[in-house]
């Protein structure tokens, strides 16, 4: 199995966007926003008052009302979207069949509920499933006993990049012989008090905007001021080839290269000239044997933050130099928002599906370009035939991750 063709068979989404992946994909590739004024977090006394919520969510359609009690926010969206992922599959061997939870900060809600209960009542009142749930594998290990998954079962945590190097992982697992399939689901809600004051405090949140929130997400415009924070959920079903094939799955793409570094240089910023960024994309393509020229389009990890969008500018120049020119970029958070741990997971849903659908996303509310030499697809979806799609995820604590991926 050394040397196995990772392929992708199975997709699901719960975003801002649409409680599944077919309805985010129409809103992103027409470019509507999922950011509205927040409702579910009292925001009175915080300068950051939109964010992009899961709205219309029923936990009671994905789990028992035991479970919805008990597991986190971020978890039952990750078992919602790994459940459209999953539909019609069957494992031959559930040895050989693994889940990966990739998540930046894991179970807050369930967290923070816990230490109140314990600040007002006392420790008997913390629920016991706190112990069990709380983790970053809680969603890891849910899923495995639901699919009956019993090869490796891990939760995978790098800030932003955590859904891209569980992409990454998965890719090693799968051409390295070690399972047969491999279930990728990042998720992430932090949309509570304590992370939006505190990422505000920081400067890195799109501060303002309450009577336009859908106008807050701006990557690459001169006038960005900061991410919006989104919570959601993604997942990527892949498998080797020969599994694949020998179920007659439907092929949806291939995961093809895979790059990680460290900027090993700031807790919360990039390292300003790029290279750690620039390296991951480099062995991305290294990975798949592909040159940059290459690559059809880029899906950025296009925050809107001002540091981010520099560097990252700065990367695609250094490792596209002469294709940069004809080469499309987008940031499909400018509709999305940031949804964190699940962001990597989300955008190579949605690459996969840009290729499908021979549509480039746009990157909407980029009304003044602060980066001329990037061909930035904005306003409207660009039609495109595309074979191969780079996408890249970069965090706090100089995490850097890119993925290709590669049409079926």
């Amino acid at each position: 199995m050394s040397g196995a063709r990772a392929l992708v068979t199975g997709l699901g989404a719960v975003t801002p966007n649409g409680l599944d992946l077919a309805s985010t994909w129409d809103a992103v590739v027409r470019g509507r926003s999922g950011i509205r004024a927040l409702e579910g977090v009292d925001v009175a006394d915080l300068s950051v008052k939109v964010g992009g919520e899961v709205r219309g969510f029923d936990a009671l359609a994905h789990v028992p009302r035991s479970d919805a009690r008990r597991l986190d926010r971020h978890a039952l969206y990750a078992i919602a979207a790994a459940a459209e992922a999953m539909a019609g599959f069957e494992s031959a061997d559930p040895w050989r069949f693994a889940v990966t939870a990739a998540t930046g900060s894991g179970a807050v809600s369930l967290t923070h509920d816990a230490v109140r209960a314990l600040d007002a009542h006392g420790p008997r009142r913390v629920p016991p499933g706190v112990v069990v749930y709380g983790g970053a594998d809680a969603a890891a290990a849910y899923l495995s006993e639901r699919h009956g998954a019993r090869g490796a079962t891990v939760g995978t945590s790098a800030t932003c990049a955590s859904g891209t190097v569980a992409l990454g992982d998965a890719l090693r697992t799968i051409r390295h012989g070690y399972a047969d399939a491999v279930l990728v689901v990042g998720a992430d809600d932090c949309l509570n008090r304590v992370n939006l004051g505190v990422n505000a405090t920081l400067g890195a949140l799109a501060a303002g905007f309450e009577d336009e929130p859908w106008r807050a997400s701006r990557p690459f415009d001169r006038a960005r001021s900061g991410f919006v924070m989104s919570a959601g959920a993604a997942a990527v079903l892949v498998e080797s080839e020969e599994h694949a094939r020998r179920r007659g799955a439907e092929v949806l793409g291939e995961l093809a290269g895979y790059g990680v570094t460290s900027d090993a240089f700031h807790a919360t910023a990039p390292r300003p000239d790029g290279s750690g960024a620039a390296a991951a994309m480099r062995a991305a393509l290294e990975d798949a044997r592909l040159s940059p020229a290459a690559v059809d389009h880029v899906n950025a990890h296009g925050t809107g933050t001002e540091r981010n969008d520099a560097m990252e500018a700065q990367a695609l120049a250094e490792v596209f130099r002469d294709a940069l020119a004809a080469l499309p970029v987008t940031s499909t958070k400018s509709t999305t928002g940031h949804l964190l741990g699940a962001a990597g997971t989300l955008e190579a849903a949605l690459s996969l599906l840009a290729m499908r659908d021979g549509a480039i996303p746009p990157t909407i509310n980029l009304d003044d370009p602060a980066f001329p030499e990037l061909d930035v697809v904005a306003s409207d979806a660009r039609e495109a035939r595309q074979r191969v799609v780079l996408s890249s995820s970069f965090g706090f604590g100089g995490h850097n991750a890119a993925i290709v991926l590669r049409a079926g």
